[in-house]
């Protein structure tokens, strides 16, 4: 059982403004263990031009780097964004404890539909974090729609 921590969401909310203002999606990550935050991500698809470089993927990246492992047990991921299939097995792979997220993937669909241009193509795959952890192992736990309407706020399209 997860006890999500504004704090830590708040942190990822942060990453994600920090994204917005470099030009890439106002998505972020954090990577929490033994209740501190070990690693903070923003999603640098963009700026990389490297479409795997989604926040969560950069911070499991980092956290497996400065604990020299690429199991991170013990330790939680918090996204402002639902996970995609690929960022969720991410999390599986790297045997994470749970996933922390606020805006949905259905979120990220209606704001394409509505608000998708040639430069802000929002682009999702409509499978849920949950799905995906479902049917992978470690069971992680999972805590969506926290704090949802502050990370719906970050959807942008300029």
């Amino acid at each position: 059982m997860l006890n999500p921590d504004k704090r830590f969401m708040q942190a990822a909310i942060d990453e994600a403004l920090a994204a917005q203002k470099r030009g890439d999606y106002g998505i972020g990550a954090v990577i929490v263990k033994d209740r501190e935050i070990l690693v903070r991500a923003t999603n640098r698809s963009k700026i990389d031009e490297d479409a795997t470089q989604h926040a969560e993927i950069v911070a499991i990246q980092n956290a497996s780097k400065k604990l020299g492992s690429r199991y991170l047990t013990n330790c939680v991921l918090y996204s402002t964004h639902e996970p995609c299939p690929m960022c969720a097995a991410a999390a599986v792979w790297a045997k994470m404890d749970g996933i922390v997220f606020g805006a949905k993937v259905e979120d990220m669909a209606e704001f394409r539909s509505k608000n998708g241009n040639e430069v802000w193509k929002w682009r999702t795959i409509n499978i849920s974090a949950s799905e995906v952890l479902s049917k992978g192992e470690p069971k992680l736990h999972v805590v969506g729609e926290f704090m949802r309407e502050e990370c719906r706020k970050l959807f942008h399209n300029k």
